[in-house]
């Protein structure tokens, strides 16, 4: 469900070139940008769920006694001062026996001084984001020094991502193909031609590799969730301590209403609703989008050199909305050595990254002047290739793959057909009059999935649970504020912490206010009080 949409949607990696490419890594939420949409509780539904999840039995059951008793083998895995180790999972939880799956764990030990606190495990969402390239690459060297000197900072990437048994779809090539397909269609032949690139993204995850054929039916949240238990108990922990951003909310959620006994200090930052429809997470999703973009705007046109004017929000919409509609049908150079060129799907996507951290709205007003003074579009074709995570060599990460493979898995598809996207391209051309159509027409991605979904919204309330802090941020795109205020109304233990800012997450992006309060649960336990705000 959530957090990165269309020819991709959330993410987490060692790479900053730029903020957005550290942020694009803590995506995930219902979103799958342009050609990777979210999932829902049933195709076209839009009434939130009443179902709720519910609670395993607190004994380990004695076919995964083997599992509960593995005992973690350390070792150094070439960035200093972090340990790798794998750990081993049933592939089908209710098949313990039919196979394992191999799970990529690694850890930096706390530093100190003062008394250790346990594990922190991390999770920047996606789904689809490496837990363990946004370790090394931020958390482990970036959260503040207070709580890296208590814990133990951990991260296993989830079952089909980066490091272990990664889903694989297409090639680096198919891969450009496909994030430079028309996400607008214009006619019959441009709608077949989206869907065809569906089916041939669907088609390539199941027949790539045999590791992606054997795991495509076992990458859901639900078993991600159960996988962290057994990180829990390997590393000899008796409750949880976690900090999830985006999809990482779900995650983290889902990890609660299975084991609320087990959870210890949770924080659920940029949340995702489990209790909506994918129509209700796109539609609200996309509304998010354009309450960011009108933000930038606002700051744009307020700027003499504003590459959007210096009229109205509304009107600089309309400019961009021009702009799409103009390298629709003739793309720009962009110098790119592989030939590509800036169309309509890569500007969009360009622009929407840049919506996730105000930092990079320098980086796109630049990139704006140039593609539209100087038809130079090689600074948001960059800005896109950060959302992609698509290296200088033209090879992808698994971000995108396995952003659609647990989508596809979580929930039902939103629709399955192009006569369902064209019924509700009012709502969404309502919703967002920039980037509606597109991310409407990016829902249908997970239509021709080959792997029947095995989950359905519902609500999340994790009775019995320890104390669980929600954090949601006013303006943030990809995961709608309203979002953090359901989750946090739904866990029986719920906290809301608010962040009245921009961009996507909260924890670490400025905010004194926010992150002292985070610090202070996750060091002695003590939350803030619900419903607490922030600037």
């Amino acid at each position: 469900m959530h957090s990165r949409r269309r020819p991709s949607t959330f993410r987490s990696r060692p790479a900053p070139v730029t903020a957005v490419r550290r942020k694009a890594a803590l995506l995930g939420a219902a979103a799958a940008l342009l050609l990777t949409g979210v999932a829902a509780c049933s195709p076209g539904s839009s009434s939130t769920a009443d179902a709720s999840l519910a609670a395993l039995p607190g004994a380990t059951p004695a076919e995964l006694t083997s599992y509960y008793s593995q005992t973690l083998k350390w070792r150094e895995c070439g960035v200093p001062g972090f340990e790798c180790a794998t750990l081993k999972a049933p592939l089908d939880y209710d098949k313990p026996t039919a196979g394992d799956i191999d799970l990529a764990v690694s850890r930096k030990k706390a530093t100190g001084p003062g008394k250790r606190l346990g594990s922190l495990l991390v999770n920047p969402g996606g789904p689809g984001g490496s837990a363990i390239g946004y370790l090394q690459a931020y958390a482990g060297i970036g959260y503040p020094a207070g709580v890296r000197a208590r814990y133990d900072m951990v991260a296993v990437d989830p079952r089909g991502v980066a490091r272990s048994a990664p889903v694989t779809c297409l090639n680096g090539k198919q891969m450009d193909a496909y994030t430079q397909t028309d996400v607008t269609p214009d006619d019959a032949a441009e709608k077949t031609g989206l869907t065809a690139a569906f089916q041939r993204f669907a088609d390539g995850c199941e027949t790539h590799d045999a590791t992606s054929k054997r795991v495509l039916p076992h990458v859901s949240t639900v078993e991600a969730a159960r996988d962290m238990d057994l990180v829990r108990a390997a590393l000899g922990d008796e409750k949880l301590t976690y900090v999830g951003a985006s999809y990482g909310t779900f995650l983290g959620a889902t990890y609660a209403g299975l084991y609320p006994e087990r959870v210890g200090r949770l924080v659920l930052d940029g949340a995702l609703d489990p209790s909506l429809s994918s129509r209700e997470l796109n539609l609200e999703q996309t509304a998010g989008f354009e309450t960011a973009f009108t933000s930038f705007a606002k700051d744009c046109v307020a700027r003499a050199d504003c590459p959007l004017g210096t009229g109205t929000p509304a009107e600089a919409g309309q400019r961009l909305k021009q702009f799409f509609t103009t390298v629709d049908r003739t793309p720009l150079a962009t110098g790119d050595p592989d030939g590509r060129k800036l169309g309509e799907a890569l500007a969009t996507t360009g622009v929407i990254a840049a919506m996730y951290d105000e930092g990079a709205w320098p980086q796109l007003r630049e990139a704006l002047t140039a593609a539209l003074s100087k038809k130079d579009g090689a600074g948001l074709l960059a800005l896109s290739d950060s959302y992609y995570e698509r290296d200088p060599d033209g090879t992808y990460s698994n971000l995108m793959f396995a952003n659609a493979a647990v989508n596809c898995l979580d929930q039902p598809p939103s629709f399955t057909s192009p006569a369902d996207v064209e019924s509700a391209l009012p709502d969404f051309e309502k919703a967002s009059p920039v980037f509606g159509p597109g991310l409407a027409w990016s829902s249908l991605n997970c239509g021709s999935w080959p792997v029947r979904p095995t989950g359905e919204a519902h609500r999340i309330t994790a009775d019995g649970a320890a104390p669980i802090v929600v954090v949601g941020t006013t303006r943030d795109p990809a995961t709608p504020y309203g979002w953090a205020k359901s989750l946090a109304s739904q866990l029986s233990s719920g906290r809301l912490l608010t962040y009245d800012g921009d961009g996507h997450t909260a924890y670490g992006r400025g905010s004194t206010c926010i992150d002292d309060a985070i610090d202070t649960y996750l060091l002695t336990g003590t939350p803030p009080t619900d419903g607490k705000r922030c600037s």
